[in-house]
């Protein structure tokens, strides 16, 4: 019996070969590299993932996940392997007591509708709520309320998985902490998530917007760094723009509650800082009307057809002494010219001390910046997605060289060298996590890690 036609009969109607789902899989939001799967496993159940598992590990046989398919390049596809795409194991438990357990498949959007209504949100969101849980919580998932809580994935308080050796476990802080711990933030490595249980807080029913401008790099970091340590700010985001003709072109974005009747005190917010006052801008939202302001973005997108075009993102952890520095640099090189008039560049600072997840790499200091530049390059032209992947490999090896470390969800292949340096002296411990938890090695090859 064949490989594909012993897959067939142990999972029937789940497996799906059809020349659609293959090329569905195959493609990612980056739209730069392509890998056909074998086949698509669309799994009901902890149970198929786990009968998977115990079937593709000891054939070797590579095995991705896939939720909201918002990879970059690659990390989750399966070449000539199975992808599982958890889409239909979306399921967002009932909210008590604070915490909500939701299935791995679902999108951040619908965690979201389902918390509100009981007026609770997870303490941090990524801005783009389109993003499948299962694949924020292995990278980490950054946020505005980042700076406050930390990581998405810290805000996790237990896990159901089905680890790459095809054991479906349960864990937490306090049960079985060793996994729990490889799981978050772990690029999905040694197990597939399979549920998680979020921590949630107070949902203000309205929030206040500020955008604060800037001309000058040095005062903005001074005070996205002042804002972040005095914790003015439940929200704080911000963007940046590369030397041009820009009169300010840096702004702080910062959210403040607004409940009742009472307005946020604009004064005591904003006292002491350095932005251009004259060009203040402020804007009254509803808090779920906030969250999904990415939304308009991605309609306008997907009309266009942009949605579609190659993405050939690079997100970087840059240390606060060394920030000014590489931001200068990379935003002064005419490689990344074209994002004077298109795409996105966000600026805004973490606080270390709240990012708990041990496999997180982040810079030392106590202060970082999370840089992104968020560009889209034509179809039809691998040349220009070839200069960006350069361009980006080059602004990478420059801010290394000052400290920093990549946010690994980029557009960026790494060597083998490239991985043991991001994770520096916990290598060891994430390799052997990796060879207990999957020992044959077939969980996430999309990373290009070798153990």
């Amino acid at each position: 019996m064949t490989l594909a036609a012993d897959l067939a009969t142990r999972f029937e109607q789940a497996l799906d070969t059809s020349p659609e789902a293959l090329r569905e899989a195959a493609q990612d939001f980056g739209h730069i590299v392509s890998a056909p799967p074998l086949a698509v496993l669309r799994p009901r159940s902890a149970a198929e993932i786990q009968a998977l598992l115990e079937f593709a590990g000891p054939r070797g046989i590579p095995v991705s996940v896939r939720g909201g398919g918002h990879s970059m390049y690659g990390q989750g596809q399966a070449d000539d392997g199975i992808v599982l795409d958890l889409r239909a194991m979306n399921e967002v438990g009932p909210v008590a007591d604070g915490q909500v357990t939701v299935q791995a498949g679902a999108l951040w959007r619908e965690v979201l509708a389902a918390t509100l209504p009981h007026g609770r949100t997870p303490p941090v969101l990524t801005d783009y709520l389109g993003a499948g849980v299962g694949g924020v919580l292995s990278a980490g998932g950054l946020g505005g309320g980042g700076h406050r809580h930390g990581l998405v994935a810290d805000q996790v308080l237990e896990l159901e998985v089905v680890t790459g050796a095809g054991e479906h476990r349960l864990c937490s802080p306090d049960r079985d902490p060793g996994l729990f711990h490889a799981v978050l933030g772990g690029l999905g490595q040694c197990a597939v998530i399979v549920a998680a249980t979020l921590r949630l807080v107070p949902a203000p029913e309205r929030v206040r917007r500020y955008c604060l401008y800037y001309a000058d790099l040095t005062r903005y970091l001074a005070d996205q760094r002042r804002l972040a340590e005095e914790q003015r700010f439940t929200y704080l985001e911000g963007q940046a723009r590369p030397a041009g003709d820009h009169g300010r072109p840096y702004m702080i974005e910062a959210v403040a509650p607004h409940d009742g009747p009472c307005p946020p005190d604009d004064d005591a917010l904003l006292d002491g800082l350095a932005h251009d006052s004259a060009a203040l801008e402020t804007e009254d939202l509803g808090y779920g009307e906030f969250a999904h302001r990415v939304d308009t973005d991605e309609e306008a997108l997907r009309e266009t057809g942009e949605w579609l075009y190659p993405h050939p993102w690079l997100n970087l952890l840059l240390p606060h002494d060394s920030a000014e520095t590489v931001v200068r640099a990379v935003l002064a090189d005419p490689a990344f010219g074209d994002l004077r008039t298109t795409g996105l560049v966000l600026l805004y600072p973490l606080l270390s001390d709240r990012l708990r997840a041990p496999f997180f790499s982040r810079p030392s200091g106590e202060v970082l910046y999370l840089l992104a530049l968020l560009r889209t390059a034509p179809p039809g032209s691998p040349e220009t997605v070839a200069a960006m992947l350069a361009a980006n490999r080059a602004a990478y090896e420059l801010a290394r060289s000052q400290g920093a470390v990549a946010y690994p969800v980029n557009a960026l292949p790494l060597s083998d060298a490239d991985w043991r340096e991001h994770y520096g002296s916990r290598w060891p411990a994430f390799a052997e996590a990796k060879r207990r938890h999957d020992p044959h090695l077939v969980l996430a090859r999309g990373h290009g890690m070798r153990f």
